[in-house]
């Protein structure tokens, strides 16, 4: 636990390091936030506040974990520095894919973007190389933990990949949606993976104690910028990046179902997207919630910014302790 601790110090300083020196960059190349006009009027004075942030998370998590990896390979503990980097990559590949988002609409001036289909295309490669990498070169196994009855079912390959894919997808998709107040997706994703981490550390899966370590102390430290009011917001580079965390840790750990329990949050963020777009579409143009992803829904009914964020990470905190007692 000390190990994990003091690698999450240096994460967070880092992170706080990066974050001042690339947030005035950002603010220069003019890449700012482009809000909704239909969204809650409290959002128009946020127009033009940089984004892209995730590059804060993505620099911080490449520095220390290529540092934990050198130290680990002098030390003699080369298998973890081995595992440690494919899940780096295959983060980092998440958050990258969300970058060129980013980067069409913000810095070329592209309103739409990357194509949702590109976007989805690129999400699935990743995805499909990352659940290879568990089946075929680390023969990860295809069990997974049934949490509450702490049950493990194995799975047919040709029911796992498919399986694990989803899961990758899905949560990534959660996440982007989660984020659209200030510090709501930093928040709420810090406190998933923690619990994750600490899920590694009692189970003693080393190089996932280490990455996890690593990735809250990146977002805490890009968290101290990106609370309200924020000064800068991670984008999707920052959205996709943390999506990618949390999936690809609960599958290297075999406790995929999971994420049903502690990121609920982000599960009722997407199942309010749907539910919008399927309620207007079946009523004629009605809507089901004010507006959605969720988190506006409350805004539009009189919650400010910081009460949705402490609320929903109060919900987050008290499913994670729910959640590690379901393993």
């Amino acid at each position: 636990m000390t190990r994990e601790i003091a690698i999450l110090l240096i994460s967070f300083t880092v992170s706080v390091i990066a974050g001042t020196i690339i947030i005035p960059i950002l603010k220069k190349l003019k890449v700012g936030q482009i809000e909704r006009d239909d969204g809650p009027k409290s959002h128009l004075n946020k127009q033009g506040t940089p984004t892209m942030g995730g590059i804060v998370m993505i620099l911080t998590m490449i520095l220390v974990i290529i540092g934990v990896s050198v130290y680990l390979i002098q030390v003699g503990s080369s298998d973890v520095a081995n595992k440690l980097i494919p899940i780096l990559i295959v983060t980092i590949g998440f958050g990258l894919i969300g970058f060129i988002d980013d980067f069409k609409k913000l810095v070329l001036k592209n309103t739409k973007g990357l194509k949702p289909s590109y976007k989805m295309l690129g999400l699935l490669i990743v995805s499909v190389g990352f659940v290879l990498y568990l089946t075929q070169i680390l023969k990860n196994g295809t069990e997974i933990l049934i949490p509450i009855i702490k049950t493990n079912f194995t799975m047919p390959i040709y029911i796992y990949i498919p399986f694990a894919v989803f899961v990758l997808l899905a949560t990534t998709n959660a996440i982007n949606l989660t984020d659209g107040i200030d510090g709501l997706a930093s928040s709420v994703s810090a406190i998933i993976i923690t619990c994750l981490t600490v899920i590694a550390i009692n189970a003693g899966i080393l190089e996932i104690s280490i990455f996890g370590s690593v990735a809250v102390g990146a977002i805490l430290g890009f968290l101290m910028f990106n609370l309200h009011p924020a000064k800068v917001f991670m984008g999707d580079t920052g959205s996709l990046l943390l999506g990618g965390v949390i999936s690809c840790i609960a599958l290297y750990m075999k406790i995929p179902l999971l994420i049903v329990i502690i990121a609920l949050v982000p599960v009722l963020e997407t199942l309010s997207v749907m539910i919008q777009v399927i309620y207007f579409k079946k009523t004629g143009g009605k809507r089901f919630f004010k507006m959605a992803p969720l988190h506006h829904h409350f805004e539009l009914s009189g919650w400010k910014e910081s009460k949705v964020v402490i609320i929903f990470s109060i919900v987050t905190l008290l499913l994670c302790i729910v959640g590690i007692n379901c393993i």
